[in-house]
């Protein structure tokens, strides 16, 4: 039964905005949009309280919403690390252990409506409002972001472009964000009439089309340099997305795994990236 509502459902709310769309474009464009930055899970368990708890730091406030900030003391450079959709900071702790054998300064967040942070939406605009927060605040010098952060990261860097940082790594994220607005359509099985006014929706709100939004667009005046980790199996973000980052990213190079699927807390992906930061 549940695996036939996870069927149903998607699709009344496909027929909703196809019908909806012809009544009031705008309202329907809206509500599809809440729809898809609707955040259903990431925030902290159990298991994860006691790990995150020993390294709270501020809370801050970044575009109404308030930011819970974590912080293992180093003597190094700062690392920031960004997570993904639906994640939290605890996503890190593999690699949080090797920053901090190395004695890197790390500093963390939950993005908004993750974690112990505040709301109920997330989309990339608003991530980066956080990230150009943290970072202002923080100088770190080197960027890691897996997933969606990794994204945001790439958009931060290209929006604002910091002089201080010095390296970014993204692990398993996305490109083109029309892809993943083409996902949402395949989903819900909405007509091209809705994608139209979601389209109209994002300039009007944000100030570019979907098919404009493009790491690896804002990868060609990143003059960082980067690591790029993708599986090439990777079911979540597709392998070809750091593929076209890469080769537009002058500074960057690849790394291209098989079997460790997209999260990639591998010692092995874990210790490139120590590396990486000391060379």
């Amino acid at each position: 039964m549940k695996k036939l509502l996870n069927k149903i459902v998607p699709l009344a709310y496909g027929q909703y905005f196809n019908v909806y769309t012809l009544v009031a474009p705008k309202k329907a464009a809206h509500k599809a949009f809440c729809l898809f930055c609707t955040v259903r899970k990431g925030r902290v368990q159990p298991q994860q309280a006691q790990y995150l708890e020993e390294a709270k730091h501020t809370v801050e406030e970044v575009a109404g919403h308030q930011i819970q900030s974590y912080h293992w003391p180093g003597e190094k450079e700062t690392v920031l690390l960004v997570h993904g959709w639906e994640s939290n900071t605890f996503r890190w702790r593999n690699l949080i252990k090797k920053l901090r054998e190395a004695n890197f300064n790390i500093i963390a967040f939950d993005a908004p409506s993750h974690g112990h942070s505040t709301g109920n939406l997330l989309y990339v605009p608003l991530y980066e409002q956080a990230v150009h927060h943290m970072v202002k605040k923080h100088d770190p010098k080197h960027l890691i972001g897996h997933s969606v952060g990794g994204m945001t990261l790439m958009y931060n860097e290209y929006k604002n472009p910091n002089p201080k940082v010095e390296k970014i790594i993204t692990i398993g994220s996305p490109s083109e964000f029309h892809e993943i607005m083409d996902h949402f359509q395949n989903i819900l099985k909405f007509n091209d009439r809705v994608m139209k006014s979601l389209d109209s929706y994002i300039l009007d709100r944000f100030g570019f089309h979907i098919e404009e939004f493009s790491t690896s667009k804002f990868a060609q005046s990143n003059q960082k340099k980067g690591l790029l980790f993708h599986d090439v199996l990777d079911a979540v973000a597709p392998y070809h997305a750091s593929a076209a980052v890469h080769e537009q990213w002058t500074g960057s190079t690849l790394v291209s795994t098989e079997g460790l699927g997209h999260s990639m807390h591998q010692d092995d992906v874990n210790n490139q990236i120590i590396e990486f930061l000391q060379a």
